[in-house]
């Protein structure tokens, strides 16, 4: 396997890894590739190939004087955009392959054009229908009584216009310890929710987890969040009903972003119909538990 001499960098959440020595293109997967381009860089990519494409083809009549009748003898502008027209089956009349060479260049050029127009075609499609996710994690978690119990909370908020269905909530926690052998490893504890799951998602909700004593957050304060670098990974999917698609989104929580003994200010307010007005404006806002100093 052919590594890359150069670092990658990977960003995931807040953390940052540096891979070494580590392959950094695998061309059997030039499709996944591709897809990962941000859209200036895969305009780049298909602009190139055009242009690649017809300096080789006007190339190739050039080699053959003649070939093509009607256009100024060496001319490879000339040549440049007849090519052009030929990769796009456009045809224009005023220039023909009048040559064997000429027809087998040009026969060729046809079948390449129509075949990088299916390829850009799908490529294309699949860039737009990708479903996205569209829901926000609040900015920050808290850690406040709920029920009589302390609770680690954050909300999610469904930023698309309709509910979004067969939803599933996900918490991780992790932090650093130091095993008997006294290394440093990294340890994953997977945290309970009141509910990991919801037929309808429509608007904006509360995710919870109670700390009690089975809880790995039992008995712990914000220094030992600190001291132990932990972190919280939230992660939701669900189901797009309208263009029938799982989406997946997800966020990192450090212990900076836990606010103890405060709660997330109230969204919903219901009138006098039934109907329950969310107001987006309060979403990350917090306000300290009453009782509490």
């Amino acid at each position: 396997m052919k590594r890359s001499s150069s670092a990658i960098k990977v960003q995931i959440g807040h953390r940052e890894f540096i891979k070494l020595n580590a392959t950094k293109y695998d061309w059997r997967d030039l499709y996944h590739l591709i897809l990962t381009l941000t859209w200036p860089q895969f305009a780049g990519l298909i602009l190139g190939i055009y242009l690649c494409t017809n300096l080789l083809f006007a190339c190739l009549y050039l080699l053959a004087a003649n070939c093509i009748a009607e256009l100024q003898p060496g001319s490879f502008s000339d040549h440049f955009f007849f090519s052009v027209e030929t990769l796009a089956t456009v045809g224009y009349g005023h220039a023909y392959p009048a040559t064997l060479y000429g027809h087998c260049v040009a026969t060729l050029e046809i079948l390449v054009g129509l075949f990088g127009l299916a390829v850009l075609t799908g490529l294309i499609f699949v860039r737009f229908s990708r479903p996205t996710a569209r829901i926000m994690f609040s900015n920050v978690a808290v850690v406040a009584p709920f029920n009589g119990t302390p609770a680690l909370m954050l909300r999610l908020a469904n930023l698309r216009h309709h509910a979004m269905v067969e939803a599933e909530f996900r918490l991780l926690f992790m932090r650093s310890e130091l095993t008997k052998e006294g290394e440093d490893i990294r340890r994953f504890y997977p945290l309970r929710l009141e509910f990991d799951r919801l037929i309808s998602f429509p608007a904006a909700l509360t995710v919870r987890h109670v700390i009690d004593e089975t809880s790995p957050l039992h008995g712990l304060s914000a220094q030992d969040l600190k001291l132990t670098d932990s972190r919280m990974l939230a992660s939701v999917v669900c189901i797009d009903p309208v263009i029938q698609a799982p989406v997946q989104t997800q966020t990192e929580y450090v212990h900076e972003q836990i606010e103890w003994n405060r709660q997330f200010a109230e969204i919903y307010m219901e009138d006098a119909g039934g109907r329950y007005t969310v107001d987006y404006s309060k979403f990350d806002e917090t306000e300290e538990v009453p009782g509490k100093k």
